[in-house]
Order: C-alpha cells, then sequence, then structure tokens
C-alpha cells in the first residue's frame, strides 16, 4: 500500500458524495435488529445463536446491531483475510476462529458489506463444514454489482450502487470507517499519489 497521510483522507472525504444519511443507517439497522428479534423471539425458538462479527469492517455495524437484539446470545469474532490475486479470488486466510464451540449451533454472521461475496461464501462454508447446524448470513450493505454472487445474504440492511463506498465501518485505505453516514468515493480519487 502507498504511504497515504491525513491531509489526503481529508481530501479524499471532501470530493466524496454522501449517499445515505446517518438516519436511514440508523434505520436500515433497526430493521435488521427487528427481523433477528421476531426471529429468535419466535414461539418455540428455545436456541439461542452465536452472533459472529467479521473484523474490521463490521465492528460498527456489530455495536449498533447488538445493543437492539431482545434475545439471549453467545458473541465472537472472526478475522479472515484475502492474500494473493485477487483476479483469481486468493488464499483466504483465517486469522481468529471462532473460540466457541460451533458444533450444532446457530451461528449469525455479521459483516459490513457483501461485494464480491468470495470471502463471505467461505466464512459460510467453514462454520458449516466445522458442525454448524445452520449460518445465518446478515450484512448492512449489499452492494448492487449487476451480476450473481456466490453468496446471499439472509438479512440486508441497505442495498448500495457498485460505488466505492466509506462509512459505518467501511473504509478506503484503513480511514473512514467512523462516519456516521454513508459516502461514495471518486474513482479519480482512488488512484495513487505521485
Amino acid at each position: 500500500m502507498h504511504e497515504f497521510h491525513h491531509e489526503r483522507a481529508r481530501a479524499l472525504l471532501a470530493n466524496a458524495t454522501q449517499i445515505v444519511e446517518p438516519v436511514e443507517v440508523n434505520a436500515a439497522v433497526r430493521r435488521v435488529a427487528d427481523e433477528l428479534n421476531a426471529r429468535f423471539n419466535a414461539e418455540g425458538a428455545a436456541e439461542f445463536p452465536l452472533v459472529l462479527g467479521v473484523m474490521g469492517g463490521a465492528v460498527v455495524f456489530t455495536g449498533h446491531l447488538l445493543p437492539q437484539l431482545s434475545f439471549p446470545l453467545d458473541f465472537d469474532y472472526i478475522h479472515v483475510s484475502r492474500y494473493g490475486d485477487e483476479d483469481r479470488g486468493g488464499e483466504i486466510v483465517w486469522k481468529v476462529i471462532p473460540r466457541q464451540n460451533v458444533v450444532g449451533r446457530k451461528i449469525v454472521v455479521v459483516d459490513d458489506i457483501l461485494d464480491e461475496g468470495e470471502t463471505l461464501a467461505h466464512v459460510k462454508q467453514r462454520l458449516l463444514d466445522m458442525g454448524a447446524a445452520e449460518v445465518i448470513v446478515v450484512v448492512f450493505a449489499d452492494k448492487d454489482l449487476g451480476r450473481a454472487k456466490p453468496i446471499q445474504a439472509d438479512l440486508v440492511g441497505l442495498t448500495l450502487p457498485n460505488k466505492f463506498v466509506v462509512g459505518f465501518g467501511m473504509d478506503v485505505y484503513g480511514y473512514w470507517r467512523n462516519l456516521p453516514g454513508l459516502w461514495t468515493i471518486r474513482p479519480e480519487d482512488l488512484k495513487p499519489a505521485d
């Protein structure tokens, strides 16, 4: 990654366009929470799930979502990274695996965005291979790529255009995960500085 200074990080945002206001972000989180509450508070829903946040993008979404869930749950996190040729998918490496036993459990995987979907598809399959009874994929945002993905999320907060989006956990060069709304970055601003 090329060297990146805070002045350039500020410039990226100065040229960006806000596409989702914070109030819309909060409403999307509320909708996802309502659906999970309906599912796990339903009559006969004796099991409570293990919620797994995908680090680091999901930290903001997860932190807003958990306090709105009204059922007992276990919480842990996972950390996966992709290495190698992005065009060929690269190798997906688990930096942190769940510390709790997933065998026979309902697992709710919480992530910030469903982009290409390769990593989340791998995560879901790996958890099933580890013995999870069910894996429910919850994403704050689903990017509309205009083509099929290897996985579909079970619950989606917002659908986003196929642009580079930052805020609410999503970053540009590691910056601006902390924005309460969502912004699109201009493609010309994503080129490395001379």
